[in-house]
């Protein structure tokens, strides 16, 4: 399972509240615990395979702010992403900022790699696959889609890539900063399916709380599935 960025928030050192109240309210130790008991923990409980994840712009918000604002202290590695979340006693990997999982494929957060970001969903994505030369799949845009370019001559196919955003997994009106407005995000996850060289992804949105995979239709709030 690989968590595609943006785990945690950590709103107070971020240049949204830098200089302001908000800068100094909270803890980002106890959102640290709170991301431990609400999302590691139950996730190991139920899943004992490989877990990764790729740290994304908001993840890496403590170390960020420590290094530009307290630079000697940043050498303690103490407000690193894995030590926050003890990734050692879950079993965590935290995986390269660029994460080659198969042959012509890359997972990222994407806010590296001077990506162009799009409003439609998975044409951020289909961006960085162009950029990159090879098929992506992001997160960072709270989007999710999957798109496609192919190029070639005489109905030869020379090159199709692919690019997948992810969809985000949060509460939306927990989000102040949107001051009760409703983005342009999508709620769902993807599942990649590798077999040799072979690549398949597919989109899962979640909808009213429930999603289907395999034709059997699970809700997010219970445990059971739903009949179909």
């Amino acid at each position: 399972m690989v968590q595609i960025g943006d785990l945690m928030d950590y709103p107070q050192p971020s240049r949204w509240s830098k200089d302001t109240r908000a800068e100094f309210e909270g803890s980002i130790f106890e959102d640290s615990e709170l991301a431990k008991q609400k999302f590691l923990a139950p996730l190991r409980e139920v899943f004992s395979g490989p877990v990764g994840v790729i740290e994304g712009n908001h993840d890496s918000r403590p170390r960020d702010y420590l290094a530009k604002y307290a630079p000697a202290l940043a050498e303690s590695h103490a407000f690193d992403l894995p030590v926050l979340l003890d990734f050692q006693r879950f079993e965590v990997e935290l995986l390269p900022d660029f994460y080659r999982f198969a042959d012509g494929w890359v997972m990222c957060h994407g806010h590296k790699g001077g990506i162009s970001l799009a409003r439609t969903a998975g044409s951020t994505a289909l961006n960085a696959a162009r950029k990159f030369g090879v098929s992506v799949i992001c997160g960072h845009t709270h989007r999710l889609g999957q798109v496609h370019h192919t190029t070639g001559y005489d109905a030869r196919i020379t090159s199709q890539l692919t690019g997948v955003e992810v969809g985000h997994l949060m509460d939306m009106s927990l989000a102040g900063y949107l001051k009760r407005a409703t983005a342009n995000w999508q709620s769902g996850f993807a599942l990649v399916h590798v077999t040799g060289e072979h690549v398949h992804v597919q989109t899962i949105p979640i909808t009213d709380g429930k999603f289907t995979v395999d034709a059997i239709t699970y809700s997010i709030t219970e445990r059971n599935p739903l009949t179909s």
